[in-house]
């Protein structure tokens, strides 16, 4: 975008802000598509100043406001949020009608339906009674007691370790399948990472690597930065809270990890540039997605078959009814994918990111600042 040098902030600002409305506005036709058929005419939109309130719909102007600070200074993957659950109220006032409690059963049905947060607080969210989280939250603590002594200098006792820690969580999500459901907690959703312009191969891989793994539903979300007046995309991940929690903390070690060998690599063969990184670190993916592939098979043979989540899925689904594949070509050297794969192979999911046998909490389970 091209602002003139006798451009004042201002008038930047005031072009940024139109450039938001609008994109507002395209949020709302997608979900009004996605979520609710086209049942409705878009409304006006508009930026508030408004403290501690993030959104709202107004039926008397068909006006949904949106807080002009949590847009451009949240996640824009919040600002989705807030639209879906304003258009849940325009969706009951103007296609339903009768229940004019605000957040009453007819509300609630329509959010509930859509895997819309029917309270107001924009972020993503896991609705768990506290005592119930904590106690499902152990398991994730034991889990990443093992991750840490996993660090083990001794390969042999640092696989073990890992080893024994994703039986666990295979076991304990076998269990969680055969509970009664009124003793879960809620699905709920994370975002994972910063959003990024173009979707790199290795970013792809490991969010393949979290759905084959650690029991979640992954999908790439577009996004939008109003700052930059540009979109990007960013991944979410649907889940238990327990493996929610986890799939931060393996998304996190894994990126820093691979990160880290391909530093080590082309320190170790002298290399001057960073052209074969992409597709090293892919490799490095890769190479730990067959590892993990391996151990499973490994339970396989002590019976533990894991064959999905029908509870997950239908939130994920709920959340996103119109899902699209688009394919995505790949290129790069095959020496440096060859080499990060092997690299990838020797990967040990060990120390928690946090440093302690605390269990890393989502931000879903996180409370908003």
């Amino acid at each position: 975008m091209m602002v003139s040098d006798c451009g004042t902030r201002e008038t930047l600002s005031a072009w940024l802000e139109m450039l938001l409305v609008r994109e507002l506005g395209e949020e709302w036709d997608a979900i009004n598509w996605a979520l609710f058929r086209s049942a409705m005419r878009r409304p006006i939109f508009e930026l508030t100043n408004a403290n501690g309130l993030l959104g709202s719909w107004r039926a008397h102007d068909r006006a949904i406001s949106i807080s002009r600070e949590a847009a451009t200074r949240r996640p824009w993957a919040e600002t989705v949020e807030t639209i879906k659950h304003e258009a849940a109220h325009q969706y009951v006032d103007e296609i339903l009608g009768g229940d004019t409690t605000p957040h009453g059963p007819q509300f609630r049905r329509v959010c509930a339906a859509r895997g819309i947060d029917a309270r107001a607080v924009g972020a993503a969210a896991v609705h768990a009674d506290p005592a119930a989280q904590s106690a499902r939250m152990r398991v994730v603590a034991r889990v990443q007691k093992l991750l840490a002594l996993a660090e083990s200098s001794n390969q042999n006792e640092a696989e073990l370790a890992a080893s024994t820690a994703q039986r666990i969580m295979l076991k304990y999500n076998l269990d969680l399948q055969r509970s009664d459901v009124g003793q879960r907690s809620a699905c709920g959703h994370v975002w994972l990472g910063e959003p990024s312009g173009r979707i790199q191969r290795h970013q792809r891989k490991l969010a393949m690597l979290l759905l084959e793994h650690f029991f979640v539903q992954v999908i790439w979300i577009r996004v939008y930065r109003p700052l930059e007046a540009t979109h990007g995309s960013v991944l979410e991940v649907c889940g238990w809270p327990e493996n929610l929690a986890m799939a931060e903390y393996v998304h996190e070690f894994v990126l820093r990890t691979i990160e880290r060998l391909w530093r080590e690599h082309r320190r170790m063969h002298g290399l001057r540039s960073d052209r074969d990184r992409r597709s090293f670190l892919a490799g490095a993916v890769a190479g730990l997605s067959d590892k993990l592939r391996a151990q499973r098979d490994d339970a396989k043979r002590e019976g533990l078959v894991w064959l999905g989540d029908a509870q997950v899925r239908d939130y994920y689904h709920r959340r996103h009814p119109r899902i699209a594949s688009t394919g995505h070509t790949t290129s790069g050297s095959h020496t440096a994918y060859s080499e990060g794969k092997s690299a990838g192979q020797s990967i040990v999911l060990s120390r928690p990111v946090h440093g302690d046998s605390t269990p890393s909490t989502p931000r879903a389970l996180r409370s908003r600042e």
